[in-house]
């Protein structure tokens, strides 16, 4: 292979996964429309996918610091689409958070392994890991689309067709696991310096953030497309346009994280974008007519600068336990924030949707808040550097259980 194609391979296999993760916010106002769900019975089925993969995805960052798994990338890409395909064939509401739970720990089984594999294959580049992100904000940009065009050929029945980019990400995925195989197979490692201590302080304040920066997407994709509709009328046309630009604001986002990342370090650019988002949720929650589509941009590419770099900090805290580092920042902490959904729900049902939203003000500011305690890594007297955490991580791809 050529020295790029695996991150490119890993960036459409990542798209191809996180498409259902956008899906499940989605398919909320078709599940509304067609079963007359209210908001906090629909929000449970956001809660669904989020609490299952929010506690499987750090015990399977635990098993990718254990044994190398690549082999779980094609594996769990087919799960997480085959619960989504599954997800509106059943009018059962318990059976529709089963199928939807069951796309949850495909998700959360991805995304662990693949971010060890993408920082193996990086080469510890910030740029690489921002691109690999991309490749996941884009298959969340995609998700409204490709929901929407599929529930206006035959409503919720025809979910099965969702199925379709867990094959291509799947296919994709197999020439990286023969590559990373052949390698084993060859006993080609990465020679691995000493590992620098785990800085579990800095680590849990980074989860902390993390969290914040959840609960703030998350309430958002999950109702800003009925939120939109009720402030500017219109149908599921317009909603659908808002939640595609709350997911293509990610990917200017992610995109941006690692070229900014390039010139300063991760906590600064971390910290201003926070700060940056704040401001442009107060605009989405409080600003009225068509302006609040660009409120919308700004806060989900500032929520999104942070997104890769948070997860090569997390990796550079805890440089002895990768796998889990990932597991925990691009599961638990990020999926968490679906636990709030159905508190936003009630509130909405009891007062409004702009009453529920308001809060969410809150969370980058806190996040703000917590970066501004964080070190950088790789500076005296902190956890080790970002090249030390990579060889760490390469010699465990050819670790024996």
């Amino acid at each position: 292979m050529r020295r790029n194609t695996p991150i490119v391979l890993l960036s459409v296999g990542h798209a191809c996964v996180d498409i259902y993760q956008g899906s499940v916010a989605a398919l909320v106002p078709f599940f509304i429309a067609e079963r007359s769900y209210s908001l906090a019975v629909a929000s449970g089925i956001v809660l669904a996918a989020s609490l299952l993969s929010s506690v499987a995805q750090p015990l399977f960052g635990v098993l990718t610091d254990r044994w190398a798994m690549p082999w779980i990338l094609p594996v769990s890409t087919l799960l997480g689409g085959l619960g989504i395909a599954l997800s509106g064939l059943s009018g059962s509401y318990p059976l529709t958070l089963v199928f939807v739970a069951l796309s949850g720990i495909g998700v959360a089984a991805y995304h662990p392994e693949s971010a060890r594999v993408a920082r193996i294959a990086g080469r510890g580049s910030h740029r690489a890991m921002g691109w690999f992100s991309t490749g996941g904000t884009v298959g969340f940009a995609l998700a409204p689309l490709m929901v929407a065009a599929v529930m206006s050929a035959g409503g919720l029945r025809w979910t099965p067709l969702l199925v379709l980019p867990a094959l291509v990400g799947a296919a994709l995925c197999l020439p990286v696991v023969r590559v990373l195989q052949q390698r084993q197979a060859a006993g080609s490692r990465t020679p691995s310096p000493p590992a620098g201590s785990d800085d579990v302080a800095s680590f849990v304040r980074l989860s902390l953030a993390v969290v914040f920066r959840s609960i703030a997407f998350i309430g958002l994709s999950t109702f800003i497309a009925l939120y939109v509709r009720q402030r500017l009328g219109g149908g599921i046309a317009v909603g659908t346009a808002a939640l595609f630009v709350l997911y293509l604001g990610s990917t200017v986002g992610a995109v941006l994280g690692g070229s900014l990342a390039a010139r300063w370090d991760r906590v600064a650019v971390a910290r201003w974008s926070y700060l940056v988002t704040a401001v442009a949720v107060a605009g989405v929650v409080g600003v009225p007519g068509p302006a609040v589509f660009v409120f919308l941009a700004l806060t989900s590419a500032g929520l999104y600068v942070p997104f890769s770099l948070q997860v090569t900090l997390g990796q550079d805290y805890l440089p002895s336990r990768v796998g889990t580092a990932s597991g925990i920042t691009l599961g638990l902490t990020v999926s968490i924030g679906g636990l709030a959904s159905p508190a936003i729900g009630a509130l909405a049902d009891a007062t409004s949707l702009r009453t529920a939203l308001a809060p969410l003000v809150a969370m980058p500011l806190l996040s703000w808040l917590l970066f501004r305690t964080l070190p950088e890594p790789g500076a005296p007297g902190t956890a080790s550097s970002g090249a030390a955490a990579v060889a760490r991580s390469g010699s465990g791809a050819a670790k024996p259980g």
